[in-house]
Parts: C-alpha cells; structure tokens; sequence
C-alpha cells in the first residue's frame, strides 16, 4: 500500500467518539479525492462516509458529511443506522466501491474479500432491506 499509507483508512479510536455510537474504530468508506492520478493520493473530507464499528468489529452505523446530509432533504443527522443507513449506503454505492478500491488490500484484510465482491454481495443485501422498508 505504498502511496496510500499515510492515510488511515481504518483507524482504533484514540479518544472518545463524537458520534451516538459505542464505537471504537472507523473506517473511510468515502472522500473527496483531490489529487491527480499521477500524484500521491490526497483527500478532501468535505464530503465523507465513514463506517464505525464496536469492539468486535461489528457495523454500528454510518457518519455521513454535513454537505452530504443538506443533500437529502429527509435527513437530519451525520448519524445514520436501520434502512436509512442502508438507502445512503445505495444512493452512493458505486462512489463507495470506487473508493475503496484505492485501499482495497487492507480492505481485503479487513473483510477477506476484495472491495468488487464485497460490495457485490452487499448491494444484494442492502437493496432487499430498503425495499422491505419502503424507505
């Protein structure tokens, strides 16, 4: 992961967490990227989505950009859980898959599988819980 290793895309919560949830890492699941293809990679977090997790590596909500929830006019919060989380991991879907194929080895350690069949597998999933919500 050379030109990516500065930044944490996975990262044990040195602090406690702003967020509502009992979470205790987090990871990048979506940024602005604002260099250039040639260039080392740099991000911009005015537009992110980060997946928090408990102490057993369980998914324990989203948090989701300020600019991102002005998008959304039926969303009031950073802090998402239950199908709404699920509707926002669809609507931005394959700028999440995209993203994380910049860190997909360490993706890969984290989920055992690489971003493309995980992200597969979830859109299944994530699809059959919004359209049970009618959300």
């Amino acid at each position: 992961m050379s030109q990516n290793q500065q930044i944490k895309f996975v990262k044990k919560l040195q602090r406690e967490s702003k967020s509502p949830f009992n979470d205790s890492s987090t990871a990048l699941w979506l940024a602005n990227i604002v260099s250039k293809p040639d260039e080392e990679l740099e991000l911009n977090y005015s537009r992110y989505i980060y997946a928090h997790r408990d102490d057993c590596a369980r998914i324990v909500g989203i948090s989701i950009s300020k600019s991102m929830v002005a998008e959304h006019p039926t969303i009031n919060t950073q802090y998402l859980t239950g199908e709404l989380m699920y509707g926002i991991l669809i609507f931005y879907f394959n700028e999440i898959q995209s993203f994380c194929e910049l860190w997909a080895d360490e993706f890969e350690k984290f989920h055992l599988l690489p971003p493309d069949d995980y992200f597969e597998a979830a859109s299944r999933h994530w699809n059959a819980i919004v359209v049970k919500s009618d959300l």
